[in-house]
């Protein structure tokens, strides 16, 4: 699976694990960064990962920051985005099997990198259930992006 991943300099921490994780199980990774834990600014890094992940260049996408809060809302941003705030694996399966969000956020400052990677995990191996009435929330959810995105 090709995944996107991004992070500013609060998500830095989780950064090693979770790309160790995605590498040690045959993920293809687009990383945009960051380099270091150097003060940077989150929409310059959750941006390019849900352009990506909307573009259908990876099939998922990872971003993090201090809270998951700042780089969720600019993935959000990018149409076709549903990118999911984590903080537990009951909400990684949820939101995978329920929403089909394909983008997760997780905050570097709010858990620590072994409950990390258990949610990307997850988030990554629980597919979409295709249920018509999840599919029917989902249009509803691309029908209000679309009225506002003229």
């Amino acid at each position: 699976m090709k995944v996107a991943f991004g992070c500013d300099h609060g998500g830095f921490v989780l950064r090693a694990e979770i790309i160790d994780y995605l590498e040690k199980n045959g993920h293809e990774i687009i990383d945009f960064g960051v380099d270091g834990d150097h003060s940077v600014d989150y929409p310059d890094y959750g941006l390019p990962v849900a352009e990506c992940v909307s573009a259908g260049e990876a099939d998922l996408g990872i971003v993090a920051c201090g809270t998951g809060i700042g780089i969720s809302i600019t993935a959000n941003k990018v149409p076709g985005i549903r990118c999911a705030l984590l903080s537990d694996t009951f909400s990684a399966h949820a939101t995978r099997e329920h929403n089909d969000a394909n983008v997760m956020a997780l905050g570097g400052r709010t858990i620590g990198p072994g409950l990390a990677v258990d949610i990307v995990d997850v988030f990554l191996n629980t597919p979409f259930s295709g249920d018509a009435r999840h599919q029917r929330r989902i249009d509803k959810i691309t029908a209000v992006e679309k009225k506002y995105s003229k």
